[in-house]
């Protein structure tokens, strides 16, 4: 079978490997759509601190079933999608029912090789049914679940004041999501094209460009204030510790963007605040679901989620084109 594999930083190629073989407890699937994240990104320029080439990337994961085990409940063709963290179930964040934290986590594309090729063979227990999803609605699945993860670890309240920095596609998943909470959503951005975006295709009404008076202009936003839960989508460090600043007194910080290196925030603004500070990684089982269920009620606006498309096989010339333009990208999915 053709897979697209990132020999190196900056060198993508297509190679064939051999047909994966499922075991009594896989699922081999036909991959026929694939995300493309800000993970894939970091891969191919090199910045992914978890990473050894050569690696097939890709985690968000939609295809048809091609075999499935005997008695399974799934059924050959069946549209599904993937979770990717496949968790060990034994240790001690697996036993409290935190296997998006598995302390020996290999998530697909990262750790192991991912799904950037035609056919993939995955424990059972990974396969979800999305039934009544196109195939590129069930490869959004994976990073809008990040979003809704974030969400509910912030324990959200109707009426709260919702800060998301970072208007890419998963603080724009919190902002959807938040916004379905009842939540009042403002979105800052240093990118104008993305905030135009997410105000004119996604109804965002509240969006800010980063700028040196940030920080006054979300005081006006908010009476002096600030937001009852800051969520930082940025991964990066310098922006992580400013959104420390736009937090209100005995509000919440949710870092769901991850960055190499040490972050350091002030000491007197987080204890003055008294800050409730929190790290969102991955998603479970329960945020797949209702990822689901909100896609097909048509709470989520994937159509305009995504916008762009390109044949998996044309990665190698098109990816870093599509890095290029990344003001004007918020999701594009790989067809294979």
């Amino acid at each position: 079978m053709k897979a697209v594999i990132c020999h190196e930083p900056h060198s993508l190629g297509i190679v064939e490997r051999p047909t994966p073989q499922a075991g009594d407890k896989d699922v081999l699937i036909r991959i026929r759509s694939v995300g493309l994240c800000g993970t894939d990104y970091h891969i191919f320029a090199g910045r992914h601190p978890f990473l050894q080439y050569p690696r097939i990337m890709g985690h968000e994961l939609a295809g048809e079933i091609v075999q499935a085990p005997s008695g399974s409940a799934l059924h050959l063709g069946q549209i599904v999608a993937v979770n990717p963290y496949l968790a060990c179930g034994t240790c001690i964040a697996c036993r409290k029912g935190k296997p998006n934290a598995c302390v020996n986590i290999r998530v697909l594309g990262v750790h192991t090789d991912g799904g950037m090729c035609e056919l993939l063979a995955v424990p059972e227990r990974a396969v979800i049914d999305a039934t009544g999803l196109t195939l590129d609605q069930a490869a959004m699945i994976e990073f809008l679940s990040i979003g809704h993860h974030a969400v509910m670890r912030a324990a959200l309240r109707a009426g709260a004041r919702v800060l998301i920095v970072g208007a890419g596609p998963i603080g724009i998943a919190a902002g959807l999501f938040a916004r379905l909470g009842g939540a009042a959503v403002t979105l800052v951005d240093t990118r104008p094209t993305r905030l135009a975006y997410a105000r004119d295709a996604l109804d965002f009404t509240d969006v800010i460009e980063a700028s040196a008076e940030l920080a006054a202009a979300l005081q006006d936003r908010t009476g002096g204030e600030m937001f009852d839960v800051v969520f930082d989508a940025t991964g990066a460090l310098t922006a992580m510790a400013q959104s420390l600043n736009y937090v209100a007194h005995g509000g919440t910080l949710v870092f769901v963007g991850v960055a190499p290196g040490d972050l350091v925030l002030s000491d007197p603004e987080f204890h003055k605040r008294e800050t409730s500070l929190l790290a969102s990684r991955n998603a479970l089982n329960e945020d797949f679901e209702q990822v689901i269920a909100a896609i097909r009620s048509g709470d989520i606006p994937t159509a305009a989620l995504q916008t762009h498309s390109v044949p998996g096989l044309d990665l190698p010339e098109r990816l870093p084109g599509l890095m290029a333009e990344a003001d004007h990208v918020l999701k594009a999915i790989a067809h294979f």
